[in-house]
């Protein structure tokens, strides 16, 4: 496992660190992939998640979290970076950061941790990503003999000397092709679907797959929680694991609606947070960052992010009043050539303004041919051709989007009624589109004029770029 060391010349403000590393608790973030946190079972859905449900009755379970960009790569950068997608220039799929941003591998490894990152990276470029890294967490499986080597070295190493860790642990799974767990374990015919989706057998073969592949995530989690426990770190560590972004399911993954960019998030920390506790309070992604800062004694400049650590505490009930979301197609595989999305929401309602109405939404999903991985969209257009009214009514909301949407999530999580025609919510209507442009003038985002350049963003047109300059001074 490699180590990479932090950049000379680091502009960092700290608060009074403890003074001894016992004082100091180790840091432990688990993320799924293309995970609906309303599937697991600990949130009452219908895939097993005997691991978490235990971590939740240890901890505390969040109903409330929200990631702002409902792709992988922006999900993976808001998180490190504790900054917004397009102030951090990580706003696309497949995308890098701008230029000299700092994420917290360099913060707290200026607070003298190690920082360590197992599994799915997609992060770029390397410089502002100064983590230790190693595929463990992502290619390792329950016959892996010896389990988690690289992980188990880290670890190893940082308690012979006495070296707080900070360990993110990023799983592929239950992103497609579903090839992981057991589907046995889920007979097609037995599930329940949510509402927006289309009942065919091959939408059903796909979501028994994708179910056995969030309960392999579950065994993932509960094999690195007993590794904790083997070196017996479990009291002096704080553990939060999240789903990430929904599932690569129509009206989620890729989208704003609320099962897009809601997220599952338990965390457990023995003596500080109470355990078998639930909160309504929101927060988000781009908070783990700076909580994570404030639990090790250090501070960052200028995050968007903000502390839920007096939540985690117990001296603290609420946090947010609002969550945002943004979405881009442009780059994304089969993706419209403009499709910007924009959200705003609030516990109980949200609102999503599609910045490009006239053009037909499209990603993997929806190729004429299927996503291939897990092809069930050719289905349900073949029932849509039968004359069947559901399947038509999905495939029209999915593809064809009004130009201002608003859901009340508490009674619609699958944001089935579309209420921006309501007088009634119209004062709430009014305020988040405000709160909206608010958010947007801050973080530089244009609307339309920045979905035009997402394609610059991309880490391949970087780097693209990078090579045409040296040919150029040659």
């Amino acid at each position: 496992m490699k180590t990479l060391f932090l950049l000379p010349g680091l502009v960092f403000g700290l608060m009074a660190l403890p003074t001894t590393a016992a004082d100091r608790p180790n840091l432990v973030f688990m993320i799924a992939d293309d995970c609906t946190y309303l599937d697991m079972e600990v949130y009452g859905g219908q895939a097993k998640t005997p691991h978490l449900n235990t971590l939740a009755a240890e901890g505390l379970k969040f109903t409330r979290c929200f990631q702002t960009a409902p792709m992988c790569s922006p999900t993976r950068h808001n998180i490190y970076t504790g900054l917004y997608p397009v102030k951090s220039g990580a706003w696309p799929n497949h995308t890098c950061v701008y230029p000299g941003t700092k994420s917290v591998a360099h913060y707290l490894q200026d607070a003298g941790y190690r920082v360590a990152l197992s599994g799915k990276t997609h992060i770029a470029p390397k410089e502002s990503f100064p983590f230790e890294y190693s595929s463990d967490f992502r290619n390792n499986g329950p016959e892996t003999r010896p389990l988690f080597p690289n992980l188990r070295k880290f670890i190893a190493q940082c308690r012979s000397s006495d070296s707080p860790f900070c360990l993110f642990a990023c799983s592929n799974e239950p992103h497609s092709p579903y090839t992981k767990g057991d589907p046995s374990a889920y007979p097609p015919e037995s599930l329940k679907l949510p509402p927006s989706w289309v009942d065919t057998p091959a939408t059903r073969d796909s979501y028994s797959k994708y179910l056995a592949e969030i309960t392999y995530y579950d065994w993932q989690c509960g094999a690195l929680l007993s590794l904790l426990d083997e070196f017996g770190l479990r009291d002096n560590t704080l553990v939060v694991v999240v789903s990430e972004q929904g599932s690569g399911f129509p009206f989620a993954k890729w989208t704003c609606f609320e099962l897009g960019l809601a997220s599952g998030m338990i965390a457990r920390w023995p003596g500080r947070v109470k355990p078998g506790t639930k909160t309504d309070a929101l927060v988000e992604y781009v908070d783990i960052t700076p909580t994570f800062l404030e639990a090790a004694g250090a501070k960052p400049q200028s995050l968007d992010g903000k502390s839920f650590l007096p939540l985690l505490l117990g001296k603290s009930t609420g946090h947010k009043t609002y969550t945002y979301g943004l979405h881009t197609t442009r780059g994304i595989i089969n993706g419209s050539e403009a499709f910007g999305i924009r959200s705003c929401g609030t516990k109980r309602h949200r609102y999503i303004r599609n910045l490009h109405p006239g053009t037909v939404f499209t990603n993997a999903v929806t190729r004429k041919e299927g996503d291939g991985k897990a092809n069930f969209w050719a289905s349900w257009h073949r029932k849509a051709g039968e004359g069947d009214a559901h399947a038509k009514a999905m495939i029209a909301k999915y593809q064809k989007r009004p130009a201002e949407e608003l859901y009340d999530v508490q009674e619609d999580p699958h944001c089935l009624v579309n209420l921006i025609g309501d007088s009634k919510l119209a004062e709430i209507r009014t305020d988040l589109s405000r709160q909206l442009d608010t958010w947007m003038k801050s973080q530089g985002d244009k609307g339309a004029a920045t979905e035009e350049i997402a394609h610059t963003r991309k880490a391949g047109f970087q780097k693209r770029q990078q090579k045409g300059t040296k040919r150029k001074n040659r």
